[in-house]
């Protein structure tokens, strides 16, 4: 006998909520299908994604690579693969819809069930029915309640069966039709193809009374010869389709631009790895930062300039569960103001004199499921702050010149060099922007104070540099050590790196000298005269000191013991050269 699972129509594709619309349309034009069946990870139902549904999305002018997400029917109309046949027929004849879901006694989706596909399982078994009476009956059944238009020709090419949705579409009557020659009364049909060609076939899209419809061929075969042809017509919104097509053929070139914009886009270069230090406090930095990265919540980075703020917050991305999305830079500083909008949230076709014909994606489409980092967040002006707190609550927003709402899940790092308590106060800064940036902070000390960096990012350098400059720079003499050792650095690690490129550039020997330093760093080195103020011992004594005092790293009982005096012994010789303690400790 005839089984269920034999006339259902497998689904070969996943349809799940984070299909966009594009993929949604090619899949319906493919199939021919009212509907798709939508499945979780598991293959459950959630839901069907009808052509009504993508008619919607169309309509309020959704971008092709939105989720389908929010247009699922939830309601979806089910059969067990093991229904009995008998009770399969019943629910085709009252079932208002062309098509149900198909599930397995597990509830995970199988396939799909069409009234058409009855028809054409009966057609093709009709030798497990009992009685030629039985089939006729099924089948005439099957057709009348059949979603699209079905005929059915004989060996000699006479229609012996039509459905009423083939009669109301050529606005013909039945008995002009019925037992009458296929290529007399239904010619646009051109159903006489098959018995030639014996290979079913598809029309491409024909139309009448402005009706867009298309037609499937299938030759019914016995014992290798033709004894008669089905022809299944199919027009219930293809001219919806039609169009959906004509503005899918219209949005590729749209579609091809964002792709090069999300090509263009940036991701995240940096790693823990690369934040250099030999410091305590940023080791401990470095392990909150990791935990930060984990969640989800923003993060705001604060220190001087160049002092690594945009290394940690690469990293952060490069560590959460965003890793693989995108992390996209915006420089609120280097940016004009009047432009810092477009920027942020992109414009529609249009939007204002001199705009791009196909518009433009904003940092936060670009940004959608990944990290977007804004750099310098105190230099943004205070009505742009307003719209990017929408967004942070929100997590929605219009583009410049558009009325459509965006949706977006990114990630919020933000980075600045100024003082935002103090900006707050004056008025120069949101409150409430404030305290939804400053969920997580993290504090990048200045290098000023991070004394044994300066050493060991001068080898870490020296060793990146002879890579990238070609040089063969083997070390640093001891004056040119003392005086880098004794700098500031107001620029912070980039000035550090930078003045390493122009020493090693400058050295004519294996090791960089004294006047190798930029002219500006050398004018800051007080003049010295050892012969005056200082003899050469307590010179001697003098350098003894600072190089115990960073070897046992700024311990004072171990440096003594180094130095083979007493603990307060040397810090009263601390206290006679006036050494910075801060640099060791």
């Amino acid at each position: 006998m005839l089984q269920f699972k034999d006339i259902i129509t497998p689904i070969d594709f996943i349809v799940t909520e984070e299909t966009t619309l594009k993929d949604a349309i090619t899949l319906m034009y493919k199939k021919k299908w009212n509907l798709l069946p939508v499945i979780d990870s598991y293959r459950y139902p959630v839901g069907v994604f009808t052509r009504s549904s993508l008619q919607q999305m169309v309509t309020e002018e959704i971008p092709l690579t939105t989720p389908i997400k929010n247009y699922i029917k939830k309601q979806v109309e089910t059969v067990r693969i093991d229904t009995p046949y008998e009770k399969v027929e019943e629910i085709v004849k009252e079932s208002k819809v062309g098509t149900g879901v198909v599930i397995d006694e597990y509830n995970r989706v199988v396939g799909i069930l069409t009234k058409t596909d009855m028809v054409m399982s009966l057609l093709q078994t009709s030798q497990e029915l009992q009685t030629i009476k039985k089939l006729k009956r099924t089948l005439e059944t099957a057709i009348a309640h059949a979603f699209d238009g079905i005929v059915m020709t004989d060996e000699k090419k006479i229609i012996t069966m039509v459905s009423p949705p083939l009669l109301e579409l050529f606005n013909l009557p039945l008995e002009e039709v019925l037992y009458k020659p296929a290529a007399r009364v239904l010619p646009q049909l051109q159903l006489e193809n098959v018995y030639e060609s014996e290979t079913a076939e598809v029309s491409g899209f024909l139309e009448i009374n402005g009706i867009k419809y298309i037609v499937h061929r299938i030759p019914i075969l016995e014992d290798g010869r033709v004894i008669g042809a089905i022809g299944k017509v199919v027009f219930r919104q293809l001219n919806e389709v039609s169009e959906l097509f004509k503005k899918l053929q219209k949005a590729e070139n749209k579609a091809n631009f964002y792709h090069q914009q999300f090509q263009m886009s940036e991701t995240a270069k940096f790693t823990w790895n690369h934040i250099l230090s030999v410091e305590p406090c940023m080791e401990k930095l470095k392990k909150s930062g990791e935990k930060a990265a984990k969640g989800r919540s923003t993060v705001l980075i604060r220190g001087e300039s160049g002092t690594g703020k945009e290394l940690f917050a690469h990293s952060i991305h490069n560590s959460s569960a965003r890793g693989t999305g995108k992390f996209i830079v915006v420089n609120c500083a280097a940016i004009p103001e009047e432009l810092l909008e477009s920027e942020f949230f992109g414009y529609d076709e249009g939007a204002f004199t001199g705009a791009r014909q196909k518009g433009k994606l904003g940092k936060f489409d670009l940004a959608n499921g990944g990290t977007l980092f804004l750099d310098e967040i105190g230099d943004m002006s205070l009505a742009l702050q307003a719209k990017l707190l929408r967004v942070l609550q929100e997590r929605e927003f219009y583009r410049v010149g558009g009325t459509i709402t965006i949706k977006v899940d990114v990630r919020i790092i933000a980075a600045t060099n100024r003082n935002l308590e103090e900006m707050v106060k004056d008025g120069l800064f949101r409150e409430d922007l404030y305290y939804r940036l400053n969920v997580i902070s993290l504090n990048v000390p200045p290098l000023r104070d991070r004394f044994y960096d300066i050493e060991h990012l001068i080898g870490q350098f020296m060793i990146e540099l002879n890579q990238i400059l070609g040089t063969s720079i083997t070390g640093i003499e001891d004056r040119a050590r003392e005086t880098m050792l004794d700098y500031d650095w107001p620029g912070n690690v980039r000035e550090l790196r930078n003045v390493m490129e122009r020493a090693m550039t400058f050295a004519e020997s294996g090791k960089i000298k004294f006047e190798d330093l930029p002219d500006y760093l050398l004018k800051q080195v007080p003049i010295k005269e050892p012969d005056l103020k200082v003899s050469l011992v307590e010179n001697a004594e003098l350098e003894a000191i600072k190089k115990a005092l960073v070897q046992v790293r700024g311990n004072k009982v171990k440096a003594a013991r180094l130095l083979g005096i007493s603990r307060s012994g040397l810090y009263e010789k601390i206290k006679k050269y006036k050494l910075n303690e801060g640099k060791f400790s």
